[in-house]
């Protein structure tokens, strides 16, 4: 199993450093989030600063910027880190994308899969001097002079993750990307029994296997050195919970497990402003549906037991002050646990 951390966004000159630690500890990849920051800046301080882990964006928000925009923005962080930039896109739901971005909510699966499909059109054209001459419902794009193309890198094409939780953006995910990133407010029944099934028909319809396409998240980690520390990480999750059992889009993992009724009462209490008591709501018996949680030397057990075989990929976050050969123990811990991704199948330049 694949290992990923997050990178200290709010500080850029934290970046570097970070992912070096990083990359000295083991783990596959590092991570820039966009919830208050960019969420491509960060990555181009850990480019610079790594030679191995792959970077991603786990997500960046697609609807409000251009194709062109973040392809430009994809291939330079692509080319500096020699390789290893990974596209991780979302759609967000629709009230951010009305309300915060001020941009319209139009069929988000279809038009993601096309912004996808649009990207690597672009890519296409970059590498490998295909005319650009892309035609779809919501983007076009067919203009592209030698003044405004960064060129070829000689490079496979970068990756493209998409985030995921219904069944039409599960879909869309195995027919257009590489990767698939899960919302953490997932449960291992609902990865087995839902989200497992619709990507394994969609790949085989699309001529893919799990193989190369890499599963990642699809709940949470709560760990520390000892027992008060998993306590205390397991209560920010438990908010968590509370905070995404909210939003009615992701009814359906409560609706699995018999809990329809508490996802109405949260998005009631959210709609009040009672987000300081939504996490009561909670049980211990729910947060474990989404939770492995265990101390540090039990982790990579729970991990296992909590994803093990439905997903390639989890986040890990330690401690301060957490000793470099616990961290690095534990990430070769969890690596240890089988899983079916072999890689990216990214087409190289070579082999077009």
């Amino acid at each position: 199993m694949r290992v990923s951390t997050v990178l200290p966004v709010a500080d850029w000159r934290e970046c570097g450093p970070a992912a070096r630690q990083a990359e000295e500890d083991g783990f596959d990849s590092v991570q820039s989030n966009e919830l208050r920051h960019d969420p491509f800046a960060p990555l181009a301080f850990a480019a610079l600063a790594t030679e191995r882990v792959d970077l991603v964006t786990s997500v960046a928000i697609a609807f409000p910027r251009s194709p062109m925009i973040v392809a430009n923005q994809a291939w330079d962080l692509h080319r500096h880190s020699r390789g290893r930039f990974v596209l991780g896109l979302g759609s967000q739901v629709k009230a951010h994308n009305e309300r915060r971005f001020s941009v319209p909510w139009i069929a988000p699966a279809a038009r993601l899969g096309e912004y996808v499909e649009a990207t690597r059109a672009i890519f296409r054209c970059w590498e490998y001097g295909e005319k650009l001459n892309f035609h779809g419902k919501h983007y076009n794009f067919t203009l592209m002079t030698p003044e405004f193309s960064p060129g070829p890198q000689g490079l496979a094409l970068p990756a493209v993750a998409m985030a995921a939780v219904g069944p039409l953006m599960l879909k869309t995910a195995a027919r257009v990307a590489d990767s698939v990133r899960l919302h953490g407010f997932a449960t291992r029944a609902y990865l087995e029994q839902v989200v497992r099934p619709l990507l394994a028909e969609e790949l085989a319809a699309a001529g893919k296997s799990f193989e190369h396409f890499e599963i990642t998240g699809g709940g949470f980690v709560a760990t520390g050195p000892d027992e008060a520390a998993v306590r205390a990480a397991a209560e920010k999750l438990r908010y968590r919970v509370a905070f995404y059992g909210s939003t009615p889009a992701y009814r359906g993992v409560f609706d699995l497990h018999g809990l329809s009724d508490l996802g109405v009462k949260l998005t009631e209490m959210s709609k009040q402003g009672a987000w300081d008591r939504m996490a009561a709501q909670v049980s211990d018996e729910v947060l474990d549906l989404f939770t492995a949680r265990a101390p540090y030397e039990g982790i990579a057990e729970a991990i296992e037991r909590r994803f093990g075989g439905v997903v390639d990929s989890v986040s890990l976050e330690f401690s301060s002050g957490t000793p470099a050969s616990v961290r690095r123990e534990v990430v070769a811990a969890v690596q240890r646990i089988p899983s079916r991704f072999k890689g990216f199948a990214t087409q190289s330049a070579a082999g077009h």
